[in-house]
């Protein structure tokens, strides 16, 4: 067993050495690098690493892993993304968009399933890098993304309701048809304190937002809404007494057990992973170009996810892609080169490193009120009026994908959404790839 782990391991160091020939952005941003270019980057990575800390805790708890596999893929994979990354300024992160994905992983086949799936996951979008397929992103049909991101982040919310309203349940079931009885059965439980300060922190991060756009207000709001957990007689849990304390370093390198039977198991939940990982990681360069007037590497930044995807496995951490609200951030608050994605990465470890008793502080009512928040974003309710307008064969790939995603499985819903999709531009073969039209998220 640990002989097949060595030569998987061994192979996929020698895939990543053939696949970084993709050149990363950051060798060319460096060759007219300049003391303004580093000061603009290190506020902004600053300023990002404040918004990414307490988003990467609340996925990871979301999730169903430990608040610290948040920490260490926002740092991990952070890192990789922006040194070996196609884009100026694309952060990496744990993202809403697996949490889905990470808890049926997690829960079918353990946490080590899941770090043994994202280092299957790595290898493949490095292949793929190789092998370009990143300039496909334009095949997929924006109403497939739409619906299984509006599928994820219905079942992110529902998720949050019973920290959010602060009720008693021990084992929240994943199946959304399973969990609306649960939650429903559990309302006896009610928390006002825990509604308060899911409100409070929820009504700060909407007016923060509002107000001061380049104020890393998630936070503050999250640290507001925690000290009220503590300090105004509020009762609600915190990460510490949920979860016991924050580890104060990085963990060990470490390999997941392998065997040729579990490999084939975790398969199609590394496709998924992999598939994942490079949408959305193309889709926030894509918005990123928007917003910069500049031109990401797609296979570059495929490689990336890739390389990126198996570091955080070897250090236990969940899966990872570009971040596209942490990309938006990161822009607006003067970030010039991948250089301020390595300095959010770092920001975050030196944070772990001298204040991670802190974090443990931090309340669950104030991290369901900022998931809450990111599923909302997903949903993009500034697109629902367009929805209603797209062409008949959007709406089945849109709804079909929707559907799917909440009641059976991510899976199948990407599968069908796709396959349709295919089969739609196959019948319209003599037409181009749709031009994206994709907000913040």
């Amino acid at each position: 067993m640990v002989k097949t782990g060595l030569i998987v391991v061994a192979h996929s160091l020698y895939l990543l050495i053939i696949a970084l020939m993709r050149q990363p952005k950051i060798i060319t941003t460096l060759k007219d690098y300049s003391a303004s270019l580093l000061l603009a980057d290190l506020m902004a990575g600053i300023t990002v690493a404040m918004v990414a800390l307490p988003l990467s805790i609340a996925i990871a708890i979301a999730s169903g892993a430990d608040p610290s596999t948040g920490i260490i893929t926002a740092i991990i994979g952070g890192f990789f993304i922006s040194a070996l990354g196609g884009s100026r300024v694309q952060i990496g992160g744990p993202t809403g968009a697996f949490i889905v994905v990470v808890f049926g992983v997690i829960a079918d086949h353990g946490y080590d399933g899941l770090v043994l799936a994202t280092n299957m996951a790595g290898i493949i979008l490095i292949i793929a890098g190789y092998f370009r397929l990143g300039n496909l992103i334009s095949y997929v049909p924006e109403a497939v993304v739409s619906g299984f991101t509006i599928g994820i982040a219905v079942i992110i919310a529902t998720s949050q309701i019973s920290d959010f309203a602060g009720f008693s349940i021990e084992n929240l079931p994943a199946d959304f048809l399973e969990k609306i009885p649960v939650l429903w059965e559990s309302r006896g439980s009610f928390n006002s304190s825990a509604l308060m300060i899911a409100i409070i922190t929820l009504a700060l991060i909407i007016g923060l937002r509002k107000f001061f756009p380049r104020f890393p207000g998630l936070i503050v709001a999250v640290a507001i809404g925690s000290l009220l957990a503590l300090y105004s007689g509020f009762s609600a849990d915190t990460i510490a007494s949920r979860f016991g304390d924050l580890p104060n370093r990085l963990p060990y390198i470490a390999l997941p057990d392998m065997s040729v039977e579990r490999l084939i198991t975790l398969f199609p939940s590394a496709l998924i992973i992999a598939f994942l990982a490079g949408v959305e990681s193309l889709l926030s360069a894509i918005v990123a170009d928007r917003m910069i007037e500049g031109h990401h590497r797609p296979n570059a930044e495929v490689t990336a996810q890739g390389a990126a995807n198996i570091a955080s496995s070897l250090f236990g951490g969940l899966p990872v892609t570009g971040a596209i609200a942490r990309t938006a951030t990161n822009i607006k608050a003067g970030g010039k080169t991948p250089v301020a994605g390595i300095v959010h990465a770092i920001v975050i470890l030196i944070i772990m490193l001298v204040a991670a008793p802190l974090a443990g502080y931090l309340a669950m009512p104030a991290l369901a009120a900022l998931l809450i928040v990111t599923a909302w974003n997903m949903s993009e309710p500034h697109k629902w009026k367009d929805h209603l307008s797209l062409p008949a064969s959007d709406k089945i790939m849109l709804i079909t994908t929707l559907v799917l995603t909440v009641l059976i499985d991510l899976t199948v819903a990407i599968g069908v959404g796709v396959a349709i999709g295919l089969a739609l531009r196959l019948r319209d073969r003599n037409l181009s790839p749709e031009e994206w039209n994709t907000p913040e998220r």
